[in-house]
């Protein structure tokens, strides 16, 4: 039995992208201009942060308008290239 194939995007589209770090002040002023090169201006609306129940990880969750599916591998490329993150969703 073969699996069903993943719905394709539809581009453009409103697309939320997850990060995870180290809970530095500056962690969610990175990750919002790391995006922004490969998107422009970000509605501080579409961004949400969240701490561990620790107060050691930091997630920041933006939603950008997703242009195709390069500008969304470029985007998870220029974060983990910052070495400040752990995971990107």
């Amino acid at each position: 039995m073969t699996e069903p194939e993943a719905p394709k995007i539809e581009f453009p589209c409103a697309y939320p992208i997850k990060v995870m770090g180290d809970a530095k002040p500056d962690f969610s002023d990175l990750v919002v201009n790391v995006m922004s090169e490969f998107c422009g201006p970000i509605d501080p609306q579409d961004i949400r942060v969240k701490l561990s129940r620790t107060g050691k990880w930091c997630s920041v969750s933006v939603t950008i308008t997703a242009t195709g599916e390069r500008q969304l591998q470029a985007i998870f490329e220029a974060l983990k290239a910052t070495g400040r993150v752990q995971m990107v969703l």
